[in-house]
């Protein structure tokens, strides 16, 4: 049993590296000021609901980790319950690298990423496939999609973290840009007009 949620990532060896960088004492405040969520909150679920990608990490029975991009529309990774989340896993190139890792060590990791906005969220916990069965993935598919839905995947959650927005350069979306990029030649095409009149005058 954990003292703190965040000892899923603050190993013993973990507190020794940040006592002798100076940083002990800090995480040591946050942990006896309740430490990190361990449910789904309101600000995670807004957070999800405009997600169109993550990260999903595994790590198979030798310690060799992997980690895979997930892609779908947003709000694609949905909250079961205050300690599930789940998604539709699409049919990729085969290798079933994650599905191997997660048949015989249940342990991942999310890296949830907005470019856009600076933001990003870590969530620790335990992965697990589902197949066979129709309710779930009726549940979670997304009719709107193209991609062909296989099976489901379904994430406990052990803790998770919202991490600082330092150093995340900004990105945005061909969604978030198209809009942009048509007022902008709207207008242009407006002023290209008013030239055409000018010079008619």
């Amino acid at each position: 049993m954990r003292a703190f949620s965040s000892d899923v990532a603050f190993t013993p060896a973990v507190k020794a590296v940040q006592t002798e960088k100076g940083s002990r004492a800090g995480y040591a405040r946050m942990e006896s000021g309740g430490s990190w969520e361990t449910t789904v909150t309101p600000d995670l679920m807004g957070f999800l609901a405009d997600l169109d990608m993550f990260y999903l990490g595994t790590v198979n029975a030798e310690g060799q980790p992997y980690i895979q991009y997930r892609g779908g529309s947003p709000g694609f990774l949905k909250v079961i319950d205050e300690k599930t989340l789940g998604f539709a896993d699409f049919g990729g190139n085969r290798q079933y690298i994650t599905l191997g890792n997660l048949s015989e060590n249940p342990k991942a990791f999310i890296f949830l990423m907005d470019y856009a906005r600076s933001r990003r969220i870590k969530l620790w916990g335990n992965a697990r496939v589902v197949d066979n069965d129709p309710g779930l993935l009726d549940r979670l598919r997304d009719r709107s999609y193209p991609g062909k839905v296989e099976r489901v995947i379904l994430f406990e959650i052990e803790a998770w973290d919202v991490n600082c927005p330092q150093h995340i350069h900004k990105r945005f979306s061909q969604k978030q840009v198209v809009p942009v990029i048509e007022q902008l030649q709207g207008r242009i095409t407006e002023l290209e007009a008013e030239m055409r009149r000018l010079k008619g005058e």
